[in-house]
This record gives C-alpha cells, sequence and structure tokens, in this order.
C-alpha cells in the first residue's frame, strides 16, 4: 500500500472513530445525572483532543454579577503544560473574536496571520498565549443569550479545521449547553427545594402531598414529627382522619372533599388525638394541583401546630371577662369622680376647671396606664400637643423623653427620613446615617401631630410599621423591633378625610383606638379668666413687669370673644396686651379692634366676615403656612380663599 493510500486510510478510520465518538456523547449527555455532568464534559475533552491531536480544550462560562468576565470551568491539557488563567475578561485580550462570539458566531482560526486587520489585538493575544490554530465555539441553548465559550486549540504548529470537524465540535458545544442548561435548572430547583424543607422546618411546618387517585400521602419528617407517624409507615388519607379528634372527622372530610372538587384553596383547624390522650391543635392549607396535561392528579398542603396559640386565645378570653368584672366595678365605685382632683392638681400645664377641661383629664388617665394608641382631635390651638404630654407623663414610659414629629413642617421625602431614618448612602446626599424618630421612641412615646397632613404613601408606610413593629431604614433591608406608643393630632375632619379618599381607612382604623376630642376655648368660656391670669403671670416673669388688676369689663370682653384660634390665640392676645401695658391695669385690645359689647352683625354671614377679618388681621394677611389664616382658622387654604371671595373680603392698600 502506497504512502497516500495509508494516509488516506488513517485519515478514514479517525474520521470514523470521530463520529462513533460525537454519536456516543450524543446520546451520553441526554439523561446524564447532573452530578455526573462536570466529570463526563472533562473526559469528553480528553478524549476528542487525544483523537484529533488538539493541545488543550477548554470550557468558559460567563459570570452572571460580573458582566464579560468568564469563569474556567472545564479543562484538559496534557501534564506538565502551563494551565490557563481561572478568570478572564475576554474582551480585553481577544475584542473582535469576543464579538463574534457573543453574537453567536463560531470563530475558526487555522493562521494565525490569516486574521483581520481589526483583529490586531487577537493576534498579539494569541502569539502570547503560543496559540498557533484553534476553534472557537459560544455555548447557548435555542436562540438564549450566550453564557460561554468552548475552545480547542494547537500549541505546537499550525492546522486546518475539516467542514466535519467543525461541525462535530459544534454538535458537541450544543450538547455540553444543553447539559449545562439542564443542570443548572435541576441545581436550581433542589436547593428552591431544600430552601423550602428548611423554612417549613423553621416554621415548624410539616408539607404532604396526597395522590388523588390512590389516596397515598407523601408527608416530609416534620409532618411525621407532627403527627407522631412512625418513620416506616404507610401514609394515606385514612392514617390522617384516625389520628383526627371524633368530633372534627366529618367536618374536615367535607373540607377536603370540596376542594378537590371544586379546586378552591382550603383551610381548617382541628384537633389530633394522640396515643397518650394528650390532645394537639393542627391549621391545615391546601390547594389542589394538576398534572402536566391539565386533569387533577393531587393534593397539595402544609400543617401547623397552633396548640400554643389556641392555649393564647383561652387565656385572652379569661382576661376580657376579668376586664369587663373589672370594669363593672369600676363604674360602681365611681372612680372618675375619685380622681377627678388627682388630675386637675397634677397637670398645672392644662388650666381650666370647665367640666369639658376635667372630662378629657379623666380619658387622659384613663387611657395613660395602657399602651393603647390614642388620637387627640381638636381645632388648631387647643392643646392638643400639652394633652399628649400629660398622657405620656402619667405612663409606665414616663422614664423616657416623649418625641414628636410634626407632620405638616415637613416636604414627604423628610418626613419619611425623620420618621425612620436613612443609612449612609442611601440617597444622593446622604453622607451620614441618621437615626429616626420611632428608633429614637423605642420603649417611650411618639407623638404625631398633624397626622392628617401625612403624604398618602407614608401613610402606607406608617401603617405597616404599627402592624408589624418594625421598622427598616431608608437604604436598609434590615427591620428593627420596637416598642412605641403612638399618640398621633390633627385639627382636620379626620372622618371626612376618609370619605374623600385623602386619608387611609386602615390608619384610621389603627389610631382610633381611643380618641379625645378637646373642646375649643368657646365652649369652656369659664376657663378664660383662669388661662388669662396664666398667661400674664408667665409674661410677667419673661418681661419683668408687673400687673395686679384686668379691668371686670376687659374680662367680659375676653370671655365673650369666641376665640377662632382657641387658646393659642388668646395667649397671643395676653402677650401683646403686656407689651403695650405701660402700668399695673393691663389693658387688652381683642381682634377685630373692638369689644364684645359693641354691636355686632347679626347674619351668619356677617359673624364669619366679622371672625375672618379678625384672624386675617392678626396675622397681617397671611393666609398659609403654620399659624396663618388658614391654620388658625382650621381652614384649607383653598377653602379659606373661596370663603373670602364669597364674603367680599379684600385687603386694602395700607
Amino acid at each position: 500500500m502506497t504512502s497516500p493510500q495509508i494516509k488516506s486510510s488513517t485519515e478514514l478510520d479517525s474520521q470514523f472513530r470521530f463520529e462513533e465518538l460525537l454519536a456516543e456523547i450524543s446520546t451520553l449527555f441526554i439523561n446524564l445525572p447532573a452530578e455526573r455532568i462536570d466529570s463526563e464534559i472533562e473526559a469528553v475533552q480528553r478524549r476528542l483532543c487525544e483523537l484529533l491531536e488538539i493541545d488543550r480544550s477548554t470550557l468558559w462560562q460567563t459570570l452572571e454579577h460580573e458582566p464579560g468576565t468568564f469563569l474556567l470551568t472545564h479543562v484538559y491539557q496534557p501534564p506538565g503544560s502551563l494551565p490557563p488563567a481561572e478568570r478572564m475578561i475576554l474582551g480585553d485580550f481577544w475584542p473582535w473574536a469576543y464579538q463574534r462570539i457573543m453574537s453567536g458566531k463560531t470563530v475558526i482560526v487555522e493562521k494565525i496571520s490569516d486574521l483581520p486587520a481589526a483583529a490586531e489585538r487577537d493576534r498579539q493575544s494569541f502569539k502570547l498565549y503560543g496559540t498557533k490554530s484553534g476553534i472557537y465555539i459560544p455555548l447557548s441553548v435555542g436562540r438564549g443569550a450566550v453564557f460561554g465559550l468552548l475552545s480547542f486549540a494547537v500549541m505546537h504548529n499550525e492546522r486546518d479545521w475539516p467542514e466535519s470537524v467543525r461541525k462535530g465540535c459544534i454538535l458537541l458545544a450544543q450538547a455540553f449547553s444543553n447539559a449545562l442548561a439542564r443542570k443548572k435548572t435541576e441545581m436550581a430547583l433542589r436547593e428552591s427545594e431544600a430552601r423550602l424543607i428548611m423554612a417549613t422546618n423553621a416554621a415548624e411546618a410539616g408539607l404532604w402531598n396526597m395522590e388523588l387517585g390512590t389516596r397515598s400521602v407523601w408527608v416530609t419528617e416534620k409532618t411525621r414529627d407532627l403527627f407522631q407517624f412512625a418513620p416506616d409507615e404507610q401514609l394515606n388519607e385514612e392514617s390522617f382522619f384516625k389520628a383526627m379528634h371524633p368530633e372534627d372527622r366529618g367536618r374536615v372530610r367535607q373540607i377536603v372533599q370540596q376542594a378537590i372538587e371544586t379546586g378552591e384553596h382550603f383551610l381548617c383547624e382541628y384537633r389530633i388525638v394522640f396515643p397518650d390522650g394528650a390532645i394537639r391543635w393542627i391549621l391545615a392549607r391546601g390547594q389542589r394541583k394538576s398534572s402536566a396535561t391539565g386533569e387533577p392528579d393531587r393534593l397539595l398542603g402544609v400543617s401547623l401546630d397552633i396548640s400554643g396559640r389556641k392555649k393564647m386565645e383561652k387565656q385572652l378570653e379569661r382576661r376580657l371577662q376579668e376586664i369587663g368584672e373589672l370594669k363593672q366595678r369600676l363604674e360602681q365605685e365611681n372612680v372618675y369622680l375619685q380622681q377627678e382632683v388627682k388630675l386637675l392638681t397634677e397637670h398645672s400645664e392644662i388650666l381650666g376647671q370647665s367640666s369639658a377641661i376635667k372630662n378629657i383629664l379623666a380619658q387622659a388617665g384613663q387611657v395613660a396606664e395602657t399602651d393603647s394608641t390614642v388620637l387627640i382631635l381638636g381645632e388648631t390651638g387647643t392643646g392638643k400637643e400639652l394633652l399628649a404630654r400629660a398622657i405620656h407623663a402619667m405612663s409606665s414610659r414616663k422614664d423616657r423623653p416623649l418625641v414628636t414629629i410634626n407632620c405638616a413642617s415637613l416636604p414627604p421625602s423628610l418626613i419619611e427620613n425623620e420618621l425612620f431614618g436613612r443609612e449612609k448612602g442611601a440617597y444622593t446626599g446622604a453622607m451620614t446615617r441618621m437615626i429616626g424618630r420611632f428608633e429614637l421612641a423605642d420603649n417611650s412615646t411618639l407623638f404625631l401631630d398633624e397626622i392628617g397632613e401625612l403624604p398618602l404613601d407614608l401613610q402606607g408606610k406608617l401603617l405597616r410599621v404599627l402592624e408589624e413593629g418594625t421598622v427598616e431604614r431608608l437604604g436598609s433591608t434590615r427591620s428593627l423591633h420596637i416598642n412605641v406608643r403612638i399618640i398621633a393630632a390633627t385639627n382636620r375632619d379626620i372622618e371626612e378625610e376618609v370619605a374623600d379618599g385623602r386619608f387611609r381607612q386602615d390608619l384610621f382604623y389603627r389610631l382610633n383606638v381611643f380618641p379625645i376630642l378637646v373642646p375649643p376655648l368657646r365652649d369652656r368660656s369659664e376657663d378664660i379668666p383662669l388661662l388669662t391670669w396664666a398667661f400674664v403671670r408667665e409674661f410677667q416673669k419673661r418681661m419683668g413687669k408687673q400687673v395686679e388688676r384686668i379691668s371686670h369689663k376687659t374680662m367680659q370682653d375676653l370671655v365673650s370673644y369666641t376665640w377662632p384660634g382657641n387658646v393659642r390665640e388668646l395667649k397671643n392676645v395676653i402677650e401683646r396686651a403686656m407689651i403695650l401695658s405701660r402700668d399695673k391695669t393691663l389693658g387688652v385690645q381683642l381682634p377685630r379692634g373692638v369689644s364684645a359689647d359693641e354691636e355686632a352683625p347679626g347674619t351668619l354671614e356677617d359673624v364669619m366676615r366679622r371672625e375672618i377679618l379678625a384672624v386675617l388681621e392678626k396675622t397681617r394677611w397671611r393666609v398659609a403656612g403654620r399659624d396663618g389664616a388658614a391654620d388658625i382658622l382650621g381652614l384649607k387654604r383653598s377653602t379659606l380663599y373661596s370663603k373670602m371671595k364669597k364674603l367680599g373680603i379684600r385687603r386694602t392698600a395700607p
């Protein structure tokens, strides 16, 4: 046989063995277990390199969190060879080849010198790594994104890559791609199943799956523990019903059968009885599931031991009964009358002798001893913050300072910062970490003033904090447990705000546990003399003046005035009078510059015009903002402008 004939025979034999290897590989990787895929890939790399006299085969995979970076996961090369880098940014060394590969094209290099001019950087890198010739195939599944690269390289000499070899290598890359994608999916599924088992075990929950055809049941170890099933016991539907309390079996059977027939989710509670007579409460959730063909084939669910919760419910029932009995006894003893004097003497900041003020002080004392949420309602200037401080001072949290925030004084972004705090770098400009008011008020009381001004999106976040008892700083995913007593206040008609969609109904219900309505000053005019003298004494110390007398007429004017700005307005009027006072008799100029004895218009519109004008003059015609006319009158700015237009109120030139 001549030399060409021998060469041709050798090539045919090599081609036959190559095709035989490809057929074997294609069959091998179809149902290969995930744990064997990596080792079989490297074995195939070795066999192919030995068969085709290739020096090195590498398989690289991209890193999801580092775009452009490839990780070497599989390699074959002769012993003693310099191993390639484990991580590499291919675009930095082979930019021309990298772009073609990432677009799904195979790169064939028979001679380094044949590379185009645009691949000069690639040519240098091939020379640097000693590569003479090679084939580089992208890894992808279907038309999906490229997630890796399979390469075959020759270092000792240049060589050609026949069409049959090219197609075979591409076929091999497809087999590797499918196997690696399947491995990733299976590993993710196993990890998900493991996390599910860990989560259910941590939650003391047992999983179960009942086949509808055979009624056989698969369960986790936790389920066997809950029901005290033997480790090797074959379980079915009846195994569970035998463990149930006889009084619950019929009801649970009906619920389960209805869930099987309708496909609806079911939830039920029942008792199980152990051989020693002990009884445990179980909560079961489940739903019918279907096979790939859409036919219902199983009932999947979870069981929880809720015996502890049931015990607590019984204890709560007993305590509620005790509270009811205590309430009845307190009513019989007329506790409110016995504590009236104590309330009036202990809270010197809240002045008054009227029945209205005595009533709110009694309510404050009643709720202070609890941790219940309090909602203080009332017009602007009635002393809602003073009442909040009094409640805090009477509570068990009085040793820690009361933390306050005015929801109307800051823009929404700053209110969120103030309430919940932030981490450093939470947003542009957040240079330091800031502790929020909720954290500052831990084990104390948080006073949310002007809660009606809180934006709707922050209302939802506030509700979540109140319900869960946890808070997250902006820029953080870690929840902080807090123990905060909430007192909120507003001068708005909060129920009207709820009806108009400006305030969340669920948040209103959460805050409205114990509402206290602070009466306006006009409804407790008998307190005006006491308040007047209290303010006089306060300003005497501050200004160094001495006032000994207020005329009867002046006091009558003060008592008769309607005080739309309430106690705050009275205090401001007395302060102005003290500034203007030149002797020991205090002269007071009421808003509008008239006394109550002067003739007043009789119609409702005249009264409204007079009140609005008085407040406007007092605020120097400033309508909006804190202590503006709208704030003092308890109106929205737009509402006040509308009333001014209707009543013909215009500011005249000075």
